[in-house]
């Protein structure tokens, strides 16, 4: 099993949010709070260090992190929105640890036991793979991955070739399947302002089952 103290968390809030007009969607208010702060609570006091990556807003961002960290700027490439893959690039970078779990700022239903779940799955794949991706019994969710930090190399090289599939990279290595098939409804994510608010009148009405 992975130690805290070898697992740093980060949340993905690098994007343009084109379809939500531009905003900022880790920002967005969800439930009476801004959409990181849910995904801060799915991590917070289970990884020795918590990661934002944002391209905008970083004062805003430091509210919820121990660190801010923006997408790197690679040779010959300009800097910033550039994709997911190239946050989990700078978050492989900027990790003290040797192991990075990232999640996306815009599914804030996941699993208060993400981090244990992620944990144990790569850990019964007896240390054969370097990454492990959330399935919820259809799909797969890339985003929702625990990565080596050892793969920064690999992914530079990656990245300078032109790639910016995620599953693509993730085919080069050794990865498994951590089966989330219990919970589907807990990775749905949220990119429009109508999804948004149906998300969020489900997740209230689950809250307030729960209390």
């Amino acid at each position: 099993m992975i130690p805290t103290h070898e697992l740093t968390g980060m949340v993905l809030a690098g994007g343009e949010g084109r379809r939500m007009g531009g905003r900022d969607k880790g920002l967005e208010p969800f439930a009476g709070l801004p959409l990181v702060a849910h995904l801060v609570k799915r991590l917070e006091g289970q990884v020795a260090e918590l990661l934002v990556n944002a391209n905008r807003n970083a004062d805003a961002y430091r509210l919820f992190a121990d660190r801010v960290i923006a997408d790197l700027v690679m040779e010959g490439a300009e800097g910033g929105f550039k994709g997911p893959l190239m946050g989990i690039y700078s978050g492989l970078r900027a990790a003290k640890t040797p192991w990075l779990l990232v999640v996306p700022c815009d599914s804030p239903a996941l699993p208060n036991d993400l981090v244990a779940r992620m944990v144990a799955g790569i850990a019964s794949a007896n240390g054969e793979h370097d990454i492990a991706v959330a399935f919820d019994g259809e799909r797969l969710h890339p985003v929702v991955a625990l990565l080596r930090t050892s793969l920064a190399d690999d992914l530079a090289a990656t990245l300078a070739e032109g790639e910016r599939k995620i599953d693509r990279w993730y085919a080069r290595h050794g990865w498994c399947k951590v089966d989330m098939s219990d919970c589907p409804d807990a990775f749905a994510n949220l990119n429009t302002e109508e999804e948004k608010q149906r998300l969020e009148s489900v997740f209230i009405d689950a809250s307030k089952e729960t209390q």
